[in-house]
């Protein structure tokens, strides 16, 4: 997943790419490498690639699945995210490149996958166009997206005290994450892209942090969600604030869990 990072003090010591693997992966994206593993049908000896790989969640869910004898490469734009991911796991293959320009032969692949990244491209129906090039015929596609904004009331109520304290464009930039939460939308994207016969499903996940406090501060690790846009004594504000806002989920020991349901695409290339 393709991010742009912003290093606060706090996290000079570990780089930004580092608090995202230690904090956006267990709380986000973790859970939904085995989901995309089923839905693109990999298996012993496949090559698979991840595209917009981030520090590798999906790509090492992708690797326990083709082994033995199989290959999972991991492609990103980010070179932090990148170096995190090499340094963590040696023994997958890693690629710099973007998702509109794949660095690969044409039918080169068993299958792609790429989770929460498509709506960061900066054009995604050449992104989808370079996955389907590099996919063999009968070749899997699986591709997970945020679905709409309303369908994750914790992230909704988040966007909702964003603009109360702030003002819109804040708000709306949190909200960026969330575009493309409209399966029609999504599958006139593929039909463009040249997956006129794809799958658009909703699959449930869930947002889990371990506190209030740990899910701001979460927020404002990347860039491409808050880090870039308030300073310190705004997020501080943001984190007295949020106590009210997230009490309705916050469980057991102070755990916060909310559902944050995913829309998954899936096709194969004909």
């Amino acid at each position: 997943m393709r991010k742009n990072l912003a290093t606060k003090p706090e996290q000079a010591t570990r780089g930004p790419a580092d608090v995202y693997e230690e904090q956006f992966v267990p709380a986000l994206f973790r859970q939904w490498g085995p989901v995309l593993c089923d839905a693109a049908n990999i298996a012993p000896g496949q090559r698979v690639l991840d595209v917009a790989c981030g520090t590798g969640a999906l790509t090492v869910a992708v690797a326990a699945r083709v082994s033995p004898g199989g290959a999972a490469l991991g492609l990103d734009a980010n070179p932090e995210m990148l170096a995190v991911a090499r340094r963590k796991h040696a023994g997958i293959e890693w690629h710099a490149g973007r998702a509109e320009s794949l660095p690969f032969a044409d039918a080169s692949f068993d299958s792609v996958v790429s989770q929460f990244g498509l709506m960061f491209f900066d054009d995604r129906v050449a992104a989808l166009r370079e996955m389907q090039r590099v996919l063999r015929p009968g070749g899997h596609l699986a591709v997970a997206v945020c679905d709409a904004l309303e369908r994750s009331p914790g992230y909704a109520a988040l966007a909702l005290l964003l603009e109360r304290l702030f003002d819109k464009t804040v708000a709306d930039a949190f909200r960026a994450p969330f575009v493309l939460g409209d399966a029609p939308a999504l599958r006139a994207l593929c039909a463009t892209a040249g997956f006129p016969q794809a799958s658009v499903s909703q699959r449930q996940g869930s947002a889990r942090f371990a506190s209030i406090d740990a899910l701001v501060s979460t927020e404002r690790a990347c860039a491409w969600t808050l880090g870039g846009l308030l300073d310190d004594s705004q997020f501080e504000r943001l984190r007295r604030e949020s106590q009210s806002t997230f009490g309705p989920f916050v469980g057991a020991a102070g755990r916060v869990e909310f559902a944050m349901p995913a829309l998954l695409i899936t096709a194969t290339k004909r």
